[in-house]
């Protein structure tokens, strides 16, 4: 790259957001010193819609289209996500070029201020809890039957003062630990659920870096960034989520561990109201697709770029990614044949019903604006 180059880097306009993409320059800018960097903020529709629960907007691509339509427009070069936001499925010519070393992927709760320092247990029956994803929800009110468990939108500083404002009514709202603590919240963490409390989110706690497929100048800017451990953990992962054809309007859940070359994924698929859940794990040897002289055992271990849209930077490692995307393929299938699609069937189902009656309701909204407007319009009318 020239030393004048100049790299735009797209962003939502949240602070956590906007904290996380610094992040990832000063880590370029560090073996980069000459590398100028301009900061491209921009709201998705997931910003712009704050009154409805994520499941009831009834879009993919929520925290990410209008960066991807950056990207893919040019107006920037690379732009940086929480994997957690990012479909299965990204547009063509574009490409996770780099996952970076993934923080505490685990949930967190956080208390109002008159029960600070208390666990979930330690709530009084009937307490509210506040979350915006129906997989804390219904894993929450399966351990926890006797909380209400509401929806909470917004980035974490509106939910903070949501929750600590005078008069709240949550008694607590589950938030990811990393954000918190990419945040400087450490100090508002009251509990850390465990895995058997509530598994997490897929590719939770991880950073990833989208750019176009074919920008090799970017992608080798971008190699330097990518943890090896964590993409195939993810893989895996979103592997998992692809085959279960899950996204935000399915509690869908994840947890993975990775020894050496052992990797060990743990899926959780959960009926709305927390009521049934089926819960299996898996292991894979990522190093079993190698014969004895360390060549590819495994034909279908062909050399593709990506796997569930993150790039495999090296040739030496396709043969791992593409086992850990199996394993991912493979538990959702023994898990929807022990009953997980019946669960994903009846959760989109309903999805689908609150999704149509949310859309009746804002048709009513928008109808009873225009009639106010034509109203003060006719009020205002000059006498003739």
């Amino acid at each position: 790259m020239s030393d004048t180059k100049l790299i735009r880097v797209g962003s939502r306009k949240s602070e956590l957001a906007l904290i996380q993409t610094h992040h990832v320059i000063e880590q370029l800018k560090g073996r980069h010193a000459d590398l100028r960097f301009d900061t491209v903020t921009m709201n998705t529709t997931g910003d712009n819609i704050l009154e409805s629960a994520l499941s009831k907007i009834g879009e993919k691509s929520l925290f990410t289209r209008e960066l991807e339509d950056a990207l893919l427009k040019k107006r920037v070069d690379f732009v940086v996500h929480s994997l957690k936001d990012l479909p299965t499925e990204i547009p063509d010519g574009l490409v996770i070029g780099a996952v970076l070393k993934r923080d505490n992927p685990q949930d967190a709760v956080v208390m109002h201020p008159k029960h600070c320092g208390k666990t979930l247990s330690e709530l009084p029956p009937g307490s509210v809890i506040g979350t915006s994803a129906l997989r804390r929800a219904a894993q929450l009110q399966r351990k926890y039957p006797h909380f209400k468990i509401e929806n909470i939108r917004g980035n974490l500083n509106t939910r903070y003062r949501k929750l600590s404002e005078d008069g709240s009514a949550f008694a607590a709202i589950i938030l990811a630990v990393s954000g918190l603590e990419r945040m400087n919240w450490h100090h508002f963490i009251s509990q850390i659920l465990s895995p058997d409390d509530c598994m997490y989110a897929v590719s939770q706690g991880a950073l990833a870096v989208e750019c176009r497929a074919g920008d090799e100048e970017t992608l080798g800017l971008l190699s330097i960034l990518n943890d090896t451990d964590t993409a195939l953990a993810c893989v895996a992962e979103r592997s998992f989520l692809r085959t279960l054809e899950g996204g935000c309007s399915t509690p869908i859940s994840v947890y993975s561990e990775k020894n050496g070359d052992r990797l060990l994924l743990r899926g959780g698929v959960f009926s709305l109201c927390g009521s049934k859940g089926i819960k299996q794990e898996k292991t894979c040897d990522l190093t079993a697709a190698f014969d004895s002289q360390g060549r590819q055992a495994d034909s279908s271990c062909h050399p593709a770029p990506h796997y569930v849209s993150i790039l495999c930077h090296s040739p030496d490692d396709h043969a791992r990614f593409h086992g850990a995307r199996r394993l991912g393929e493979e538990l959702a299938v023994s898990m929807m044949k022990a009953g997980a699609d019946d669960l994903l069937k009846a959760a989109k189902a309903a999805a689908k019903e609150s999704l149509l009656a949310e859309h009746a309701k804002r048709r009513l909204a928008r109808g009873a604006g225009e009639g106010q407007e034509v109203q003060a319009s006719s009020s205002k009318a000059p006498k003739v």
